[in-house]
């Protein structure tokens, strides 16, 4: 059996080396194979079977041999295509690519008027749909609020059509119901024509996490096998807390989410050899005072970006964590620990990074102007990600020669050719002297932030599907509350 540690590891950063890689590997392959895995109910212990792996139903483990890991991985796709609308914002998850994007789903939001905490309604993702759309550097979006107002059985088609109807991104989403999944993916056949149509450009996916400590959740795991039967791309990632659902070191963290995440692409595979699968991380560090969850920390920073080394050692799409905040308020403290995970995972060639806008508080709650100054924040990761371009060109030596000793190159044809392409043009952040900064009235980041937000909503409002088409779905799927 033979494993392809690919070449050209996936980014600039890497937290572990080969050795350490290849540690963190084995002694997931000794805890699937001499632990397991627990078989929550018999519908997912027959997907076990299926796989080739070894079910104690006295006990209710799986224990899945090394070359059933081997074989399920290679099954999977080594690139997912995750389609918007119109071929514009299409993304392939796939080494050498990194986008950034929301996440949630986040039962509060920080009222855009007062400022308050306040339980999210569906009118808030329809403003939170519609900014995403404008901000030119989140990538797509992942359906973050959920709509407390609205009956269970009611929220997977209505968040999803709130999504689909006001941005022509990707949209990916957390799933409820079996029933509501199946409904989500019917509609989506409708709004894409067929559903060979849909398969062909997927404009929707969906994320049913694994339960860390290698326990999958009975229900998350059968929504999971659903989909993958449906052939939708579907995001697996785990989510262990350091010293509370994992151990309390960072390797040891790593190899649970690792071992939770495989054994979603084993489940998916199994159900249906091929599927897009993702594999994915939402490991992250505990409050050490009270083992709590955090979000913010530089250790959620470090587990998500070694493990996009994993994945790409299995040669697998990844789906990543960062650039929320354990903070209320958008603060400093909001701002940098937004920053510090973002660029640690994006540096290190995390493919899809959700949770990098507008997510705060424990990834309790969003907030309309953090949305905005995330875009701001993303523009310069992605500015870093690229590097720096190293050609006869800009290596500039015919413009140094011609602009020779004590010389400027303002009005160089160069500059002018290169301004631009070279450096990250913010739209946010103020570069003013201080003069001309209190002359246009001495606003901060936050206040220009909050009129971004009035600006774009306050604008004409664009939708993404025919006034035909919305009439057919709102017929069919009467649940819809937009």
């Amino acid at each position: 059996m033979i494993w392809m540690h690919h070449a050209g590891a996936p980014g600039r950063y890497q937290p572990l080396d080969d050795d350490g890689i290849k540690q963190v590997h084995e002694t997931s392959l000794r805890v699937l194979s001499e632990v397991g895995i627990s078989v929550p109910d018999p519908e997912t212990a027959e997907v076990f079977r299926q796989a080739g792996a070894h079910v104690d139903d006295e006990l209710n483990v799986a224990r899945i041999p090394p070359e059933v890991i081997a074989e399920k991985v290679k099954s999977a796709p080594t690139e997912v295509r995750l389609c918007g609308r119109d071929g514009r914002c299409d993304l392939d998850i796939q080494d050498g690519n990194v986008y950034l994007g929301t996440g949630g789903t986040a039962l509060n939001i920080l009222d855009f008027d007062s400022g308050e905490k306040r339980t999210a309604k569906i009118g808030d993702l329809v403003d939170v749909a519609r900014l995403v759309d404008s901000l030119e550097n989140v990538d797509f979006l992942l359906l973050p609020t959920y709509p407390n107002e609205l009956p269970v059985e009611e929220v997977d088609v209505n968040r999803f059509y709130t999504g689909l109807l006001y941005t022509g991104k990707h949209v990916m989403g957390g799933v409820y119901t079996r029933e509501g999944a199946s409904r989500v993916i019917r509609m989506a056949e409708r709004m894409a024509g067929s559903a060979e149509s849909l398969r062909e450009r997927p404009f929707i996916s969906m994320i049913t996490c694994m339960t860390s400590p290698l326990k999958p959740d009975p229900h998350y795991t059968r929504l999971m096998v659903d989909i993958a039967r449906e052939g939708i791309p579907v995001a697996v990632p785990a989510e262990p807390l350091c010293g509370a659902t994992g151990p309390v070191t960072i390797a040891g963290n790593l190899v649970m989410q690792n071992v939770d995440s495989l054994t979603g692409v084993v489940l998916a595979q199994t159900a249906n050899p091929g599927t897009p699968v993702i594999y994915g991380s939402v490991a992250s560090s505990t409050n050490l005072k009270n083992m709590g969850y955090l979000c913010g920390s530089v250790e959620m920073g470090l587990l998500n970006a070694a493990g996009a080394q994993l994945a790409s050692f299995y040669g697998l799409p990844y789906y990543a964590t960062a650039g929320a905040t354990d903070s209320k308020t958008v603060d400093v403290q909001c701002a940098y620990e937004s920053a510090i995970t973002s660029i640690m995972a994006a540096l290190a060639g995390a493919h899809y990074i959700h949770d990098a806008a507008g997510l705060m508080e424990f990834a309790m709650t969003v907030s309309l102007e953090k949305y905005v100054i995330d875009n701001e924040i993303l523009g310069m990761v992605m500015r870093a990600v690229e590097g720096i371009r190293i050609t006869p060109e800009s290596l500039a030596f015919d413009v140094i020669k011609e602009a020779g000793p004590g010389g400027d190159f303002i009005s160089k044809n160069h500059t002018v050719k290169n301004m631009r392409k070279e450096h990250y043009i913010p739209t946010l952040s103020d570069r003013l002297d201080r003069e001309e900064w209190e002359k246009s009235g001495a606003k901060n980041t936050l206040a220009r932030a909050r009129a971004t937000v009035r600006r774009i909503l306050d604008s004409d409002v664009k939708e993404y599907l025919s006034p035909a088409i919305k009439a057919e779905l709102k017929s069919e799927f009467p649940e819809i509350a937009v």
